[in-house]
């Protein structure tokens, strides 16, 4: 029965939780040599054909270790990795946090500029990179300027494929030869301790690196594994995101840790592969991006839809226009939703799969009316700011306390920026989430935009997410992704939609869709029709810094670009452009 699963997570979750409390000596590591202790033959990770149980897994950290130790890491030193998703991945995490380091996850999208800011950025002494990784980190490599001189890059060989070019010390032989034994090295190991970098932004600016403590990511996969999905020791809870991105390390991996169950990993997500994989690992849980729920609903429809074994899935971003129709068409009894920034303080839960919500506004968590274009709060004649009505949209915060911690950056510059004071109160403190959330009956919470993504446009704001949703059911358009742009001439912003077209669309039905749908100041006044895939970022979130800036010049752009001019799209060459420059053309 429901409420005895209920009952019996509730007290896991009792466990569980103090061992992430505040300045405890439990960590990540010491969760792993638990499971290794109590549980050694459990499965603990599936990947392609290999299978790993807890004791292995610990074995494996173990040697990684030693090498790490033999290559002169200390701890307190950071090694940046750079590698796709196969358990090597995880020794590697475990086998730097066992001597006292940490690992800096680096998102593997990345190249050039970015891709050195994020090394360097961490103070990283090493690289460990995929041999798939391997040319990118050549490219930069006379660039990085905290790496060793000696042996600055280690690389792993997967075991399926052919070395590729690139620069790197393989230290596949120095693994397998590795003592199995923890090494013994002295350092002072508790909850506060750093486990990792994690890095964050994406769509805007250069990634920053959040500190990851030991008992934030604790936390997150205590309340991820008891509170939402009710793991247990012999579910499989399968993970086709990058394990450098959040929801997979604390909703993924720490969730296994500290519930017993194990975790099923993908190298890249594949819609042609998911359900197999699905069936393979015998999966009773999965974590998502709202935009991959997306593209498999995207995909062809199959017998094989509903033919698994998944009890519950959770994730964040999956959006109400297709939240019933992706839970019915694969059969999923349960979804679980929610919302949290990585480095943040604000985390909401949807326990009861209401679709569209992302939590309850509780737990010391305020919204407040602010500027929906700057991010900027809205304060009063006292100097403080006013919570939003049910209704409204507004700024979410987190509490800044003892309880709830903010460990912010490495940049301690970024950090404090991200801190918003005096807010209901002389000297208390907020972590401004950068969020806007619309706030519903019952305290329910909705996420609206990211701020900076909202644009204004003939006075009113505008929300791209809202837009794009509105889009996303109009004949043959399998996704949008929408932005403002700069029109010569006009104050704000006008709305564009980048859009991914399947059978059955039409141009003009399109325009006689967005005008019975929208209100003027919404409708996308110019259109690009993708010839690809939608640009994303590497956890699956829209790009839309690309798109921006490229806007509908067709000097910048190969895709088809069209403006509205009040009653349907029209295609834009050069001659276009530059009258539409010159306002000679005037859009919507």
């Amino acid at each position: 029965m429901a409420w005895l699963d209920e009952l019996a997570a509730i007290g896991r979750l009792a466990k569980s939780a103090t061992r992430a409390l505040p300045n405890s000596r439990w960590t990540m590591t010491r969760l792993l040599e638990e499971r290794a202790s109590r549980a050694p033959d459990d499965l603990a990770v599936a990947h392609l054909d290999r299978r790993y149980t807890w004791k292995e897994i610990d074995q494996h950290s173990n040697r990684w270790a030693h090498v790490f130790l033999d290559e002169g890491i200390q701890p307190g030193d950071i090694v940046a990795l750079v590698m796709d998703n196969r358990p090597e991945y995880l020794f590697a995490v475990h086998g730097l946090a066992k001597i006292g380091a940490a690992a800096a996850l680096i998102n593997t999208n990345l190249t050039g500029q970015p891709l050195t800011h994020a090394i360097d950025v961490g103070h990283s002494r090493k690289v460990v990179a995929g041999d798939e990784h391997a040319a990118a980190i050549e490219e930069v490599a006379a660039e990085l300027k905290t790496l060793d001189d000696e042996r600055p890059v280690l690389l792993h060989v997967q075991d399926t494929a052919q070395p590729r070019p690139g620069g790197g010390v393989p230290l596949n032989d120095a693994v397998r030869s590795a003592p199995e034994s923890k090494p013994q090295v002295a350092f002072d190991a508790d909850s506060e301790g750093l486990f990792c970098y994690i890095y964050t932004s994406g769509t805007t600016g250069l990634p920053k690196a959040a500190v990851i403590s030991h008992r934030r990511a604790m936390f997150a996969g205590v309340a991820a594994a008891h509170l939402m999905m009710r793991l247990k020791p012999g579910d499989i809870n399968y993970i086709a995101l990058p394990l450098y991105h959040s929801s997979a390390m604390f909703i993924g991996w720490s969730a296994v840790l500290n519930s017993g169950a194990a975790l099923a990993v993908r190298r890249k997500f594949s819609v042609t592969h998911f359900w197999d994989d699905v069936r393979r690992f015998d999966a009773t849980h999965f974590v998502y991006i709202g935009e991959l729920c997306r593209y498999l609903l995207n995909g062809e429809p199959g017998p094989g839809d509903r033919d698994h074994n998944v009890r519950c899935a959770m994730g964040n971003g999956l959006r109400p226009d297709i939240w019933h129709e992706f839970q019915e068409r694969f059969g999923i009894p349960e979804i679980r939703e929610f919302y949290g920034a990585t480095e943040g303080t604000a985390a909401l839960m949807n326990r009861s799969g209401k679709p569209g919500m992302v939590g309850k506004l509780g737990l010391g968590l305020k919204l407040v009316t602010c500027d929906q274009e700057t991010g900027e709060p809205i304060r009063g004649a006292d100097g403080f700011c006013t919570p939003a009505e049910p209704g409204e949209i507004g700024l979410l915060l987190g509490p800044i306390s003892k309880a709830t911690s903010f460990d912010g950056y490495v940049d301690k510059a970024a950090s404090q920026k991200k801190i918003i004071r005096d807010v209901f109160k002389a000297g208390d403190r907020f972590f401004n989430t950068g969020d806007l959330l619309q706030l519903h009956e019952g305290k329910w919470l909705s996420f609206a935009d990211r701020v900076g993504d909202t644009f204004r446009w003939k006075g009113e704001n505008v929300s791209t997410n809202e837009v794009a949703e509105v889009c996303n059911g109009a004949p043959g358009v399998l996704e949008t992704n929408v932005y403002g742009v700069q029109v010569p001439g006009a104050d704000g912003r006008a709305g564009m939609a980048a859009v991914n077209t399947g059978e059955g669309f039409d141009l003009a039905a399109f325009a006689g869709f967005v005008k019975s749908a929208l209100p003027g100041y919404q409708r996308p006044l110019f259109v690009r029709l993708l010839g690809g895939e939608m640009q994303t970022t590497g956890t699956f979130k829209h790009q839309k810094v690309r798109y921006r800036n490229e806007a509908f010049d067709p000097g910048r752009c190969q895709d088809p670009l069209y403006y509205f001019d009040g009653e349907s799209y029209q295609p834009i060459d050069a001659a276009v452009f530059d009258a539409i420059g010159r306002g000679e053309i005037r859009v919507g």
